[in-house]
């Protein structure tokens, strides 16, 4: 393929100069002050479900119903096409349009996240492209796993080195090794932050010991690091992470958001309280009974969330009960 939307080095001054920050300049709690990002990710962005129909089909006016709701909580923004999007069992004509009816519907002073990473890396260019032409403002590539032996450090760097080359869009990287069994090393993420087009990383994997190393060893450049779960958010933050996408924030997101909050005003007590509170909330709706959980108690909280795509089953009786318990518990029901 000839990268015919390759960006010419001479186009980055102006990339650059597109860049916009948030209302609240506020990287990561170890930020030195002077060295704000130019693209500021700091905030809480809930991975959107996708809501789908009883006869599984794309439910956009439930989709539209729940953005409605979500414009009232002070997200930095949202994510659409994440892992809690079902983004694998979609078609390509269903994540455009899933990403041009989210942007349709988000106030302009929020950032759109759009899942576009493909096994490939020409595939990876070439969805990443339809995702700006939709509107996304930045690219969320997940790491290719399907040949995990071959996945070596330097062909990850390849991989992700072209589609920021490529990306009219700034590039955040995904690493989620729970779902592709492969962490994205720490050699490529230093190497890669140093891309001028790669702004970031989502790590879900749950090491903090790693996500401090992270920030730690790109300090030096305009890279931010994004936690993937809400069970280690005020932990992450400790650490320096600018934000979170959280899957609990399609559920609890003024809680959150509040958590992001008194983290960054420094109230650590109340901080901790509340992330306390979180913790076994966030691990039913992800870990233990995952994106059919996560949409169940969506309904409690008056979102939308149905049914998923099959192969992913509903919950069974005893699950609803046990996930209400779990949220009933921690005083969310």
């Amino acid at each position: 393929m000839a990268f015919s939307t390759r960006l010419t080095s001479s186009l980055w001054p102006a990339l650059a100069a597109l860049r916009w920050a948030a209302p609240r300049q506020c990287r990561g709690l170890s930020t030195p002050q002077g060295s704000e990002p130019s693209f500021n990710l700091g905030g809480i962005f809930p991975p959107l479900t996708t809501p789908f129909s009883p006869t599984q089909e794309v439910d956009y006016a439930q989709l539209e119903g729940n953005l409605r709701r979500y414009a009232s909580i002070p997200f930095r923004g949202l994510v659409a096409l994440g892992s809690n999007g079902e983004y694998p069992y979609l078609a390509s004509r269903e994540k455009v349009e899933m990403v041009s009816c989210v942007r349709r519907a988000l106030p302009r002073d929020r950032l759109l996240l759009a899942g576009s990473g493909c096994e490939s890396t020409q595939a990876t260019i070439e969805l990443t492209v339809s995702m700006a032409e939709a509107g996304a403002d930045v690219a969320l590539v997940v790491t290719p796993c399907y040949y995990r032996g071959a996945m070596t450090t330097a062909a990850l760097i390849h991989h992700y080195t072209e589609v920021g080359d490529a990306s009219p869009i700034p590039v955040v990287l995904y690493s989620v090794p729970a779902n592709t069994g492969l962490d994205l090393p720490m050699e490529a993420v230093v190497t890669l932050a140093q891309h001028p087009n790669i702004i970031g990383i989502k790590d879900s994997g749950g090491d903090i010991t790693r996500m401090g190393l992270m920030v730690h060893k790109t300090r030096q450049e305009d890279f931010q690091v994004l936690a993937g779960s809400a069970s280690f958010l005020l932990a992450s933050y400790a650490v320096g992470a600018s934000g979170g996408v959280c899957a609990l924030a399609n559920v609890l997101g003024d809680p959150l958001c509040q958590l992001d909050h008194l983290c960054h005003k420094g109230q650590w007590q109340e901080a901790r309280d509340l992330q306390h509170r979180l913790i076994e909330p966030n691990m039913a709706v992800t870990r233990r009974f995952g994106i059919p959980g996560l949409k169940k108690a969506m309904e409690w909280f008056g979102y939308y969330g149905g049914p998923c795509r099959a192969p992913l089953a509903p919950l069974s009786p005893a699950q609803v009960e046990e996930l209400r318990s779990t949220f009933t518990a921690n005083g969310w029901l």
